[in-house]
C-alpha cells in the first residue's frame, strides 16, 4: 500500500492541533485565517492557469470540449462548475462536462472505492468519444487519484489537450498532462479533509477557467452577462432588460418591449435596437460574428 503521508495535504496543521479543544468562536476564526491564504496560493499558479484556458478557448472556438475528471469533492465540483455554464453564458451543455468516479450516485453519496482504477477513467473517455478538439481537465487535489490519471492518460492518446489541477507538488506526485496546474494550499484544519482549503482553491480555479473563457468567445458584453435567454424566469426578465437600459439608455418599458421582440434574447435585442433591424437580420449578424456581440456594436459606430 502507498504510503501517501508525505503530500502536503496530508500533513498535520500544527495551528490546528488543539482543535478539538478550541472554542467555537477560536475554531472559526483559525478556520476563517487559513482560507484567507488560498487566494495567495491560487495567484501563485497563475502562469499556469493561463495555459490552461488558453487551451480551453481553443478548444471552444473549434468546436471542442472542456471534460472535468474527478473523484468525492474534486468530482462533485467539476460536475458543478459544468452545471452552471448554460444558465450563465447560455452554452450548450455539451462544451463543458463533468465527470465523476462513480457516476451520478456519487454526487449524492460517496463511492470511496471508484476512484481507484485507472482503466474505468480511460473508459470513460472512450465513452465520451474524446477527440483532438476536445481537453481533458483531471482533478485531484491529493494528486494521485487513479482514476483521474486514467482519464488524462487516455484522452492524450485520444489525441486530446490535458490539464492536471492538484494541491500537492509535481516533485511529490508527477503527471503526464499539457499544463499542471499545482495550487499550494498546505495542510488541512483537519487533516486529509481536502474539501475545505483545497476544494475552495478548486472552486477558484475552476471558476476562472470557464468564466474567462466564455468571455472569451463572446459570450459577456463589457462586464454584463448578455448571452442569456430571459424566457426562463422573471428574474432574467428584469436583469436583462436592466442590461438593455444600461447598454442603449432606453427607458424600462421601452427596453422590455424591445427584449419580448427579440424572443428574450438579450444579444438580439442590442444588435437590433443599434443596427435598426428586425430579429431575424440581427440573428445572423451574430451568427457571423462568432456571437461576439463587440465586433457588430463597434462596427456601428465606426
Amino acid at each position: 500500500m502507498q504510503d501517501r503521508g508525505h503530500l502536503l495535504t496530508e500533513l498535520r496543521n500544527p495551528r490546528s492541533a488543539r482543535l478539538d479543544r478550541m472554542s467555537i468562536g477560536e475554531t472559526v476564526d483559525l478556520l476563517n485565517s487559513e482560507d484567507a491564504t488560498v487566494a495567495q496560493a491560487v495567484a501563485d499558479a497563475r502562469e499556469d492557469i493561463c495555459k490552461a484556458i488558453e487551451l480551453v478557448v481553443a478548444a471552444f472556438e473549434a468546436g471542442g470540449r472542456l471534460i472535468y475528471v474527478g473523484a468525492g469533492t474534486s468530482g462533485r465540483l467539476g460536475v458543478l462548475d459544468a452545471s452552471e455554464c448554460p444558465p450563465t453564458f447560455l452554452s450548450d451543455p455539451r462544451m463543458v462536462q463533468g465527470v465523476i468516479a462513480g457516476g451520478w450516485k456519487a454526487l449524492r453519496r460517496a463511492v470511496e472505492g471508484a476512484e481507484d482504477y485507472p482503466e474505468d477513467g480511460a473508459a470513460k473517455m472512450d465513452e465520451l468519444k474524446i477527440g483532438p478538439d476536445d481537453v481533458v481537465m483531471g482533478i485531484s487535489t491529493g494528486g494521485t487519484t487513479p482514476y483521474v490519471h486514467g482519464a488524462i492518460k487516455r484522452g492524450k492518446r485520444l489525441g486530446a489537450k490535458t490539464v492536471f489541477f492538484g494541491c500537492v507538488t509535481d516533485e511529490h506526485v508527477p503527471d503526464e498532462a499539457d499544463v499542471s496546474i499545482r495550487v499550494l494550499v498546505g495542510p488541512e484544519i483537519v487533516t486529509g479533509s481536502t474539501r475545505l482549503k483545497a476544494g475552495t482553491a478548486t472552486k477558484m480555479v475552476l471558476n476562472m477557467i470557464t468564466t474567462v473563457s466564455m468571455v472569451r468567445i463572446g459570450k459577456v458584453y463589457e462586464n454584463l452577462m448578455v448571452d442569456v435567454d430571459t424566457s426562463k424566469n422573471r428574474k432574467l426578465v428584469d436583469r436583462g432588460t436592466r442590461m438593455i437600459q444600461a447598454i442603449t439608455s432606453l427607458e424600462r418599458a421601452a427596453a422590455g418591449k424591445l427584449l419580448k421582440e427579440a424572443g428574450g434574447r438579450v444579444k438580439t435585442a442590442l444588435v437590433m435596437h443599434v443596427r435598426g433591424i428586425e430579429r431575424a437580420e440581427a440573428e445572423r449578424l451574430l451568427a457571423e460574428a462568432h456571437g461576439h456581440i463587440a465586433r457588430i456594436l463597434e462596427a456601428q459606430s465606426e
